[in-house]
């Protein structure tokens, strides 16, 4: 299994991961081209931020559900491109 398919299988599992928790628990040098990948294969992978009770903020990402208007400009934009 490549460390993308580790990465998407925790995602999938549910799991949120910061970009450090990528690096260290999958061995990735690059976590946001990972994530890149895994975009352009077309899983909806979102960044949220989340403050702790210190007042520290950090970017997790999670696997989502794409909504309508989502889908709508990625079909619309795939248009374009083709009929380009």
């Amino acid at each position: 299994m490549t460390k993308t398919e580790k990465v998407i299988t925790a995602l999938k599992n549910g799991e949120k991961l910061t970009a450090k928790q990528i690096a260290a628990r999958f061995s990735v040098g690059n976590p946001a081209e990972v994530i890149r990948q895994l975009r352009f294969k077309g899983f909806a992978i979102y960044c949220n931020p989340s403050t702790d009770s210190k007042g520290t903020t950090r970017n997790f990402y999670r696997l989502g559900a794409p909504s309508r208007k989502m889908v709508a400009m990625a079909y619309k934009a795939g248009y374009r491109a083709l009929a380009a």
